[in-house]
């Protein structure tokens, strides 16, 4: 028998499998599934392992899905699309644009298959959408009985309503359908700005703007401040130059400088971050939708998101401020912001609510476990929802209470892998 060893990115999750199987098509998958059960074997797909949880480890069956990432149709004209499961962000990007067709928002990092970017419940930002699975139309799934079944909102819907975000807990996903939109461009407006005059105007500005976010340097009280809008021509496109400096030298390869410096020598990050908050200068561009949300992340890092009722962002800032001023350990990556819409989606962060996220990070290597511990605390009191695809510490009992359809969700999971084929350790702190 032989033992394969699997990580994740961040380095945060591992597990070494019984065996590994590598499908060409869905038959494949039905086969492995099969097999895992007869020889009573849990089984588990991955993708990309971008995860910075243990969504995906087993010691059972690892399906890698690599070879399962073709584009299978093109409907233009209905702007639907086909793709299977492990198609990875920014190959489908680059396929849909070659046929005129979007994606209508991203999030900022497209190393993801689109298959685990829905399962976690990927998103970006704008107050007007909600997570990525929300523009998916039908989901094919092998469940723990060996069945392929197929699904949308008017064909099984309470199946789909769970399976949009699944967590890998129902089956696993062969194949997508996702309605886009017809490609477009976005002007991008990037500026420092002080966090008191962004956090008074915050309502017009995710209400004004296509897509807002922010960072907030720790130990400053200043934030880089990101809006992206729909525009009609790409009139302004960013110097090649001006790219590399901006997205490959100082956010990558100086800031990686930058952040080993803080490990070695906590003491000088209060002193890094005052210099990163000046670094970046303003800048304005157009570009393809997809060019402008993603950008190259080469820097490891851990992390944990919060999603929170949108009026609760200005006092959970607040507090996270006084818990970073308050550590023993030093901070030296930004606190992400971003905003989404109401969505319907069972296990969706924004399900029933608009919603404000609050990402904070810490540099591989550094400690990190009182900062996400103490914001957690923090996050749950407000009624947050951790981001299904980062690292939270909450078991059943928390999460049954922040999602109203919670019960639905495992009801459903108790109908397509009654074995619990697909269960793994986080599984069952999370799902019970």
């Amino acid at each position: 028998m032989t033992y394969i060893s699997w990580s994740n990115w961040s380095g945060t999750a591992s597990s070494t499998a019984s065996r590994v199987v590598f499908p060409t098509e869905r038959d494949g998958v039905v086969a492995a599934v099969s097999a895992a059960a007869a020889d009573g074997l849990r089984i588990k797909a991955v993708g990309s392992g971008h995860s910075f949880t243990a969504a995906a480890a087993t010691t059972g069956v690892r399906v890698e899905l690599g070879a399962l990432s073709s584009l299978l149709s093109v409907d233009a004209a209905a702007r639907l699309v086909t793709v299977q499961a492990g198609m990875p962000l920014h190959r489908l990007n680059v396929a849909l644009a070659t046929h005129g067709l979007a994606l209508p928002n991203l999030g900022d990092i497209d190393t993801q298959t689109i298959s685990g970017a829905l399962a976690t419940g990927t998103h970006g930002t704008g107050g007007r959408f909600g997570c990525l699975s929300t523009f998916v139309e039908a989901i094919e799934i092998v469940t723990g009985t060996g069945e392929v079944l197929r699904c949308s909102r008017s064909s099984s819907p309470e199946v789909f309503a769970a399976a949009a975000v699944n967590l890998g807990a129902l089956g696993i996903v062969t194949e997508l359908t996702l309605r886009c939109v017809d490609a477009f461009t976005l002007r991008a407006s990037e500026q420092p700005a002080p966090l008191p005059s962004v956090l008074a105007d915050l309502d017009s500005l995710v209400g004004l703007n296509d897509h807002v976010e922010f960072y907030w340097f720790p130990y400053t009280d200043r934030v880089q401040l990101k809006r992206n809008n729909r525009v009609a021509a790409d009139d302004e496109p960013l110097a090649r130059w001006r790219g590399w400096l901006d997205d490959e030298f100082l956010s990558n390869r100086v800031f990686a400088a930058a952040c080993r410096l803080g490990r070695a020598a906590p003491r000088t990050v209060p002193t890094i971050s005052r210099v990163s908050s000046w670094a970046l200068a303003p800048r304005t561009y157009t570009g393809p939708s997809h060019e402008v949300f993603c950008t190259p992340r080469r820097v490891r890092f851990v992390e944990m998101e919060y999603g929170l009722p949108r009026d609760a962002l200005r006092p959970a800032l607040a507090e996270l401020r006084r818990i970073v001023d308050s550590l023993p350990s030093a901070v030296v990556f930004p606190v992400e912001v971003r905003f989404t819409g109401a969505d319907d989606l069972w296990l969706s962060h924004g399900y029933g609510r608009d919603s404000a996220y609050i990402a904070i990070h810490q540099y591989v290597g550094m400690p990190y476990e009182e900062y996400f511990k103490r914001f957690e605390a923090v996050a749950t009191s407000l009624g947050g929802r951790p981001h299904w695809g980062k690292l939270h510490y909450r078991d059943a009992a928390y999460l049954t209470s922040a999602y109203p359809r919670f019960a639905d969700f495992r009801a459903v999971r108790d109908k397509l892998d009654p074995d619990r084929l697909f269960a793994n350790e986080y599984l069952d702190r999370v799902l019970g």
